[in-house]
């Protein structure tokens, strides 16, 4: 409407309103579009090995690496209690109710995250998306879904591997290093670890946090302006917004998760 200027507080009211109103329109059209990505199920495949085994590297290492420190930090702190030989439980329920899906997804934003918009903000600068518009194909369906859908597989899996990695961490640390009892260690997690409650919500979480951190980065390369100024933009706001998202749902699902 010609009576809004840019200064107005109603302007950029609306504005973000409308900038709201397409995304949630985007994310439920993506969402209809599970069957016939299915059906093309090579493209999926090979978003899954583009997102997740390039990813691979940096969620092992870093896996590794929080359970070494937690494996030091735990021991250390749990001795002051006598309680040593429940480390390997302490290292776990870290690991798969938070550390995993948390971190799993900032380090997904950061690496899969940003190269999902650069890509996708790069090919509408390069006019390829409106060239397939042209041409009656549907860049939602043959572009975003196959890339959406995948990165919602992966990140599951991803966090996963970090929690597996995290273990062996605190493992090396805690009985090779320390000398803590190898059977106490893993009889701990045995017995302490529940598979719904814990291993459940874990997964639950890195779920949702698939959904989200994809979704945003779609969302940001398809919306961003055609220029290299741009694709720098969306990539940056990529990581700042998938990374808040991330931790204020984290928050969210904990409270629903752990204090019914």
């Amino acid at each position: 409407m010609s009576w809004y200027k840019p200064g107005d507080v109603g302007f950029a009211v609306r504005r973000q309103l409308v900038d709201l109103g397409h995304g949630a329109r985007l994310f439920f059209r993506l969402l209809t579009t599970l069957g016939a990505s299915l059906k093309r199920f090579g493209l999926i495949r090979d978003q899954i090995h583009f997102l997740g085994n390039y990813s691979l590297a940096i969620i092992g290492v870093s896996g590794l690496f929080v359970g070494f420190v937690f494996g030091l930090q735990g021991y250390y702190t749990l001795q002051r209690y006598g309680s040593s030989s429940a480390l390997g439980l302490l290292v776990t329920l870290t690991l798969v109710r938070e550390l995993g899906p948390v971190v799993t997804a900032l380090l997904f934003a950061g690496r899969a995250g940003t190269s999902l918009t650069a890509e996708i903000g790069l090919m509408k600068a390069g006019e390829q998306i409106s060239v397939m518009e042209m041409m009656a194909v549907d860049p939602v369906q043959r572009i975003l879904a196959p890339r959406f859908w995948a990165g919602v597989v992966t990140m599951p899996l991803l966090a996963a591997v970090f929690s597996a990695m995290g273990i062996i961490g605190g493992w090396v640390v805690g009985v090779l290093m320390i000398g803590v009892d190898g059977g106490s260690f893993w009889s701990q997690i045995q017995e302490g670890v529940d598979v719904w409650k814990d291993l459940g919500n874990g997964i639950l979480k890195s779920i949702v946090f698939g959904f989200t951190v994809t979704f945003i980065a779609l969302l940001q390369g398809f919306d961003a302006q055609p220029t290299p100024e741009g694709v720098a933009s969306a990539t940056t706001r990529t990581v700042v917004v998938a990374s808040l998202s991330v931790l204020g749902l984290d928050f969210i699902l904990t409270a629903m998760m752990f204090t019914t």
